[in-house]
């Protein structure tokens, strides 16, 4: 398949991407894959594989073909008449106050009105109703039956329901009245009595045949009459009434669009149409029902066991030999029988049977697990005389030694980590190295504690160190300003002083390397008392009255 993408190749890369569609489309080489893991037609044409240049899309695939900018389908739901969502107390400042519900507005309740409503009662305060927004799609506007509630034909069932017991009443007194009068007929004479008594039978018994169906539609079902001096010429043609009243037809049983298919050109339906009502109730089961009724579950079954047969090594084939396929079917089913016979027995004879009262019955001892064996035992439960119970067995291995062995795994813990006692390892894969191992585990431990030690000492004196630290006063570092709690001793600051002014006297010379005698060295540390001094005796450039040589400099200063 040409990919979906329209990049440029080279002469190469061209021919083996021809090549490899060549061989996709051949099924000599795996199916190209897109996006979402589904395997792509080898024969879908490069035009439509090929994705616009607009929608950025550098997976092949047909996801650009479909439509991709709709929109999210609706709901048919409706709805929830009658909900209520909360019911208060006391009335709530802005509900309605007729009834006391904060759904609606006075003018909108459908309660009657009260002589005092809820907001001056504050009794008998209606519930919210539940307010609910629906997104109905296109079918879901047009549809009439939507929120139609089919427990309402109920009430149509039962109106029906009574009507009918009303008229079975009404029949059983008219059957009484016309007892009465053959009774009273027997004992009257008279035409004219007699002939009043015929004619109210014969009202009677038109009442009758206009509630029930006639007799003659039901016995003229299936009658064929034949078609003469048609509107069409004159043709003859026959009628047949497939139908009665009472039929109810395949597509009405399940009205659910997602029930069993109706083929309407040849009026089948083979699934059922009603697959959750009972098979005793059921008028129609599907046209497909003679499919497993009958014979056809035997041929199924006999089928079966020839397959079965034949992948057994039996030289089996039900179409080629079909009466060899039904013997041994039949041989099969016996010998099959007969098992379960003997399996039964013996197992009726090992533990008896308790619905026979005639049957022999097994010893009640040995059904609970009683023997003979004596077993003693002291007040700590150590056994003295006997054999010991069995211990029972897990699922899993046990008593198992690997890597040189020779304890289990989890015979050993220590700080949280299971190992083997025999060399004391917390490795599961480890090789066993004995008495030696444990010894290199203690001389790990213990150095490892004694560097435990050694760091917790030495942060203690970093500790120590640093409390010194910050009880012994500060001294003032070079560029920065005195703090105001620096004590300055008098007598070192005017030597400093001293100092500073005899340097600017002399230049600087005796810090002049070249000059410096043999024998005299300076040193670099400068004390509180030199650097208050330096502050003192230095020039600041932003002073205005540091070049006016202490005058006024023909100005009066106030």
């Amino acid at each position: 398949m040409a990919s979906s993408t329209a990049n440029f190749k080279a002469g190469d890369d061209w021919r083996k991407a021809k090549e490899l569609e060549e061989a996709r489309k051949a099924g000599l080489a795996p199916a190209e894959l897109d996006e979402d893991g589904n395997e792509i037609n080898p024969h879908i044409p490069q035009y439509m594989a090929s994705a616009p240049w607009y929608l950025n899309n550098n997976h092949p695939g047909l996801k650009h073909q479909r439509n991709w900018n709709a929109k999210e389908a609706g709901t048919k739901a409706w709805y929830d008449r009658g909900a209520k969502v909360f019911q208060a107390d006391k009335f709530r400042k802005g509900a309605c106050p007729n009834c006391g519900s904060m759904t609606h507005k006075q003018k909108d309740c459908l309660e009657r009105p009260r002589t005092k409503g809820a907001k001056w009662t504050g009794v008998d305060i209606a519930a919210d109703d539940k307010i609910q927004t629906l997104d109905l799609d296109f079918e879901g506007k047009r549809d009439r039956w939507n929120g139609y509630d089919p427990a309402e034909y109920a009430k149509v069932m039962d109106r029906y329901a009574k009507v009918e017991n009303i008229k079975v009443e009404l029949q059983k007194e008219k059957e009484l009245e016309k007892k009465f009068r053959k009774q009273q007929k027997t004992i009257k004479s008279g035409e004219r009595e007699e002939g009043n008594e015929d004619e109210d039978e014969d009202e009677e018994d038109d009442e009758e045949d206009d509630e029930k169906m006639k007799d003659t539609d039901q016995a003229e079902f299936g009658k064929v009459s034949k078609r003469v001096r048609t509107a069409g010429g004159g043709a003859s043609g026959t009628v047949r009434n497939l139908r009665i009243r009472e039929d109810t037809a395949k597509y009405l049983l399940n009205l659910d669009l997602s029930s069993a298919h109706y083929d309407p050109k040849t009026r089948s339906m083979r699934e059922d149409p009603t697959p959750h009502v009972p098979a005793s109730e059921k008028f129609f089961a599907g046209d497909n029902f003679v499919r497993h009724s009958g014979d056809t579950l035997d041929f199924y079954r006999l089928n079966k066991h020839a397959w079965e047969a034949y992948e057994k090594g039996q030289d089996i084939h039900l179409q080629a030999a079909p009466s060899q396929a039904q013997y041994l079917a039949a041989s099969f089913k016996v010998k099959k029988q007969q098992l379960k016979e003997k399996s039964k027995t013996s197992v009726l004879e090992k533990y008896g049977d308790a619905s026979n009262p005639e049957a022999k019955q097994v010893d009640p001892s040995l059904l609970l697990g009683q023997t003979e064996a004596y077993v003693e035992y002291d007040r700590a439960g150590r056994l003295i005389k006997g054999d010991a119970p069995a211990m029972a067995k897990s699922k899993y291995p046990e008593d198992e030694y690997i890597n040189n062995h020779t304890a289990v795994w989890g015979s050993w813990w220590s700080q949280g980590f299971w190992g083997f006692a025999c060399c004391r390892s917390t490795v599961k894969n480890s090789y066993c190295t004995g008495a030696a191992g444990i010894a290199a585990a203690e001389e790990s431990g213990s150095l490892m504690a004694a560097n435990v030690a050694q760091k917790q000492a030495n942060k203690e004196e970093d500790d120590k160190a640093k409390s010194k630290l910050a009880i012994e006063p500060r001294k003032v570092q070079w560029g920065t300003d005195v703090p105001d709690d620096i004590k300055l001793d008098k007598e070192k600051l005017a030597e400093a002083i001293r100092k500073m002014e005899e340097q600017e006297v002399k230049g600087g010379e005796e810090t002049n390397e070249r000059k410096r005698g043999y024998n005299v060295t300076y040193s670099s540390d400068v004390t509180e008392e030199e650097m208050e001094a330096y502050r003192l005796k230095k020039k600041r450039a932003e002073d205005p009255l540091a070049e006016m040589g202490g005058g006024t400099a023909g100005y009066d200063m106030v």
